[in-house]
């Protein structure tokens, strides 16, 4: 015989041999009592029954029950009413993901018996919110300035009738700080200003409002400088020959949100300068008339600001740099 075919018969029989035994195994299994396959699918269904029954059990009406009679409470369209996202209470329990089991409520129509946020403190309502919203950059509410200060999530943010991003109660972020931080977000209008009023930043784009591990709630860094070199990485250094209030602070010259000087220094040139430099072999101000009337050393700031000669403020890395000059 053929070896080939030798091969297909073997495998042919093995095949029957195996169709056979399975038979068999089948009818064992349903003599035995086994349950069925349509008793199976039966049976998958009771863990969901029992879930829904639970819920019942639990007090919750569902999200239908609620929209009777609080229609103009919907949160349909906001980011909370994207059934697609898992952690979301569309997704969930709908108003009772957040409001909490509202049988007993819908039975007697006492307020008092659901959770009412605009009753609640901001601590109490923000560890609602912070159920859901506890990681990235919510990590670090807990214990943050905001938080600290007796201010809470509904203190910004509003889920139901929300008029600008990330749910917030104002039509844009810089609007929300202003209604706190007023004098900080009126400097962005002054004539030299980080672009915040034409959109390009936001007061969110340096710092993290819901908490963070450094000063002033940066986002970036853990002190003020590595803050402002995250964008202005030529001045980061380190230099060979480096300037005081540069390693120290930049806002110790600048003022981040906004100035009418240039270059949003906190002063003009070289006022700004002789803050510090009193004792230099320049005169010490400029104000002093006899001076600058008098001395070839005053007609060196005549007219003219320090940066005219010392233009490596910042710092420099030339060998012969000391004096910062270019």
């Amino acid at each position: 015989m053929n070896r080939r075919v030798f091969y297909f018969l073997t495998a042919g029989v093995t095949y029957l041999l195996a169709l056979t035994m399975a038979a068999a195994a089948g009818n064992d299994t349903r003599a035995s009592g086994a349950p069925h396959r349509s008793v199976i699918k039966a049976g998958a269904a009771a863990p969901l029954a029992m879930a829904q029954n639970s819920t019942a059990q639990a007090g919750y009406v569902g999200e239908a029950t609620c929209l009777t009679c609080h229609q103009d409470q919907s949160y349909a369209g906001t980011r909370h009413g994207h059934a697609f996202e898992a952690r979301t209470p569309a997704a969930t329990r709908g108003c009772e993901s957040c409001h909490g089991p509202g049988q007993k409520h819908a039975e007697s129509g006492d307020p008092a018996l659901i959770r009412n946020f605009k009753n609640l403190a901001p601590s109490e309502a923000s560890e609602t919110c912070t159920s859901c919203h506890s990681r990235a950059s919510h990590a670090l509410w807990d214990g943050s300035q905001h938080d600290q200060r007796n201010l809470g999530c509904t203190t910004c943010h509003s889920v139901h009738s929300p008029k600008g991003p990330s749910q917030l109660k104002a039509k844009t972020v810089s609007e929300q700080c202003a209604s706190c931080h007023r004098n900080v977000v009126n400097k962005t209008f002054r004539f030299n200003h980080m672009p915040v009023r034409e959109g390009t930043l936001t007061c969110a784009s340096c710092h993290n409002v819901h908490g963070s591990t450094n000063v002033k709630l940066l986002k970036v860094g853990t002190t003020v400088d590595e803050s402002c070199t995250s964008c202005h990485a030529d001045k980061r250094g380190p230099y060979l020959w480096e300037h005081a209030p540069v390693s120290e602070s930049c806002v110790t010259c600048h003022d981040p949100h906004g100035s009418n000087n240039d270059r949003m220094l906190v002063s003009k040139v070289p006022f700004l300068c002789q803050r510090c430099h009193v004792t230099s072999r320049h005169p010490p101000t400029v104000y002093e008339g006899f001076l600058l009337q008098n001395s070839q050393n005053a007609n060196k700031i005549f007219t003219r600001g320090c940066v005219a000669c010392h233009q490596m403020v910042h710092g420099s890395n030339s060998p012969s740099g000391k004096t910062l000059l270019r």
